[in-house]
């Protein structure tokens, strides 16, 4: 849509005639004049008297406008208000939303102070709208999964218009979507995305189950040309499986978190395939969840991609620290939530806890069985007392009325291992050590009953604790040798984010795609397709 820039003809709210016409007239008819402030002032007020914030921001500033009137402040809110509104579709953002051809068309046909009281609350509306949508995004999380925990940081919109009014419009509207340099790069690779579609997309899909070095033919020609198309490869004729495409292959792995081996097996060519179109979704379902976190995430942070099965220690934006994760597995009770909250301390040699719906769940109906069943749990009454299981008749119990608790002592064959970091939260999630250290092995690490994993966790608790230990290495191997728990708090909390990606951009600014392992982004963009994100060019 072409832009539009709109100079108001008719009167301002300082009582400043606009043309000459009505110079001679209004020096006549002050009352005239009066009676078209008054009509105005009346029509904003009917028309922000169904919103409680702009109902109040015009009443502290006696109904008067801030988008209408021919003065330059006016004019440059309304024109830059437009360009911005005109440029939705750069965020992912459904331009429909905001109709801009009904406002621009009450823009024209604004005649009377009725009219122009109608468009003067209409664009405030707007602008609250847009506001809202490209700072904090246009889904409500919870309400597309319920593990998506996510709160999301509202600006107040009382106060969202009244810093619009006295600030610099353009200044002010720059500076509402994320700042953080992942929104910046995701961006561009969404125009880039886009264009690519309109050329025709990657080309044809390869057909095939395995190719590998050696190979040769119409499947290994279509390999070739398709990763070329993405990049990953250059130009060349070469019609066989060589080292050349051997390398393409590996690094189109690497960036989709694929086990790299350099044979296109099911799995890579499954991601192979998968179309310029669904990435581009992945995308722009990034950019909604880059909104959805639009707060400062702390200059020492802690972010655990689920999709990508790692966990990070980001200082000042930098990834100070990495290692692999297992997450919850894939079953409704079990995946892992969505959400942000601080770690304020670490367990070393920690008891396991049973949480009860594991213990009602999976434990409660082996001891039913037998009662001796599961030994390396105690079982505690509620002073905390270790109950004799002879004694006990297991099924009597339900899930309901089962009466006991279940812990594992500290040892090395603990389900927490000999360490878990903590960051109180409602869910009972945290991170912890593992004696399942097979697992780490696998390409998808989905297998906990809901908490992270770490694959080298001792490693993970010297980072954390070298802000405040000289020896953070020998400082945690002393608490450790005594094989009794000890807390240890962090003297700086860290923040710790939970997130899920299934695109983002890595340290060189590449943009890497993963698994919809729990099939979260793809409801994400459902909801985002209901609220009119559309993709235009459709091919493969």
């Amino acid at each position: 849509m072409g832009m539009m820039f709109v100079h108001w003809r008719f009167f301002d709210l300082n009582l400043r005639i606009l043309a000459p016409a009505i110079v001679a007239v209004s020096l006549i008819l002050p009352t005239a004049i009066a009676a078209q402030v008054t009509a105005f002032r009346q029509a904003v007020a009917e028309a922000a008297a169904r919103d409680d914030d702009l109902a109040a921001f015009y009443r502290d500033r006696n109904f008067e406008g801030i988008w209408t009137g021919s003065d330059e402040q006016a004019q440059e809110r309304r024109n830059t208000f437009l360009t911005v509104l005109d440029g939705t579709d750069a965020h992912g953002l459904p331009p429909e939303r905001y109709n801009t051809s009904n406002v621009m068309a009450m823009l024209r046909e604004a005649r009377t102070p009725e009219q122009q009281g109608k468009v003067e609350v209409e664009l405030s509306r707007l602008l609250l709208q847009y506001a809202r949508d490209v700072q904090s995004g246009i889904l409500v999380p919870g309400n597309v999964d319920e593990l998506i925990k996510r709160e999301v940081a509202y600006r107040d919109r009382l106060e969202t218009i009244e810093e619009f009014a006295a600030a610099n419009a353009g200044t002010f509207l720059r500076a509402l979507p994320p700042s953080s340099p992942e929104y910046s790069r995701l961006m561009r690779e969404k125009i880039e995305l886009e264009a690519g579609l309109l050329n025709g997309g990657w080309g044809p899909r390869v057909n095939g189950r395995k190719l590998e070095l050696g190979d040769s033919g119409q499947a290994v020609v279509a390999l070739r040309n398709r990763l070329i198309s993405m990049g990953y490869l250059p130009r060349t004729a070469s019609q066989t499986y060589d080292e050349a495409l051997e390398m393409a292959v590996r690094k189109f792995q690497e960036m989709h978190g694929l086990e790299v081996d350099g044979t296109a097996g099911e799995g890579t060519l499954e991601q192979i395939n998968v179309s310029m179109e669904r990435r581009l979704q992945s995308v722009l379902v990034a950019m909604e969840r880059e909104r959805w976190i639009n707060h400062e995430k702390g200059d020492r942070h802690i972010w655990v991609n689920l999709t990508d099965f790692t966990a990070r220690i980001v200082d000042n934006d930098v990834v100070t620290f990495q290692t692999r994760s297992v997450i919850g597995a894939n079953d409704a009770d079990r995946q892992s939530p969505e959400f942000s909250d601080v770690m304020e301390f670490m367990v070393i040699n920690p008891s396991w806890y049973v949480p009860r719906s594991i213990m009602t769940k999976e434990y409660l109906p082996q001891l039913q069985r037998n009662p001796n069943a599961v030994r390396h749990l105690e079982i505690t009454d509620r002073r905390g007392r270790v109950v004799n299981r002879a004694n006990v008749d297991f099924t009597q119990f339900t899930r309901r009325n089962f009466p006991f608790s279940m812990r594992q002592p500290p040892s090395r064959s603990n389900a927490l291992g000999l360490v878990k970091f903590m960051f109180p939260n409602q869910y009972n999630i945290y991170l912890h050590d593992t004696p399942a250290k097979n697992l780490f092995s696998r390409e998808t690490r989905a297998y906990s009953h809901g908490c992270i994993r770490l694959n080298d966790p001792f490693d993970f608790a010297y980072e954390l604790l070298a802000l405040q230990e000289v020896d953070p290495e020998g400082f945690f191997q002393a608490k450790l040798g005594t094989g009794r728990e000890n807390r240890v708090d962090l003297e700086q909390p860290v923040p710790v984010h939970l997130v899920y990606r299934t695109a983002f951009t890595d340290a060189l600014g590449n943009l890497q795609f993963r698994r919809d392992v729990y099939g979260r982004d793809a409801r994400v963009w459902q909801a985002l397709a209901r609220e009119g994100v559309a993709i235009s060019a459709v091919q493969g």
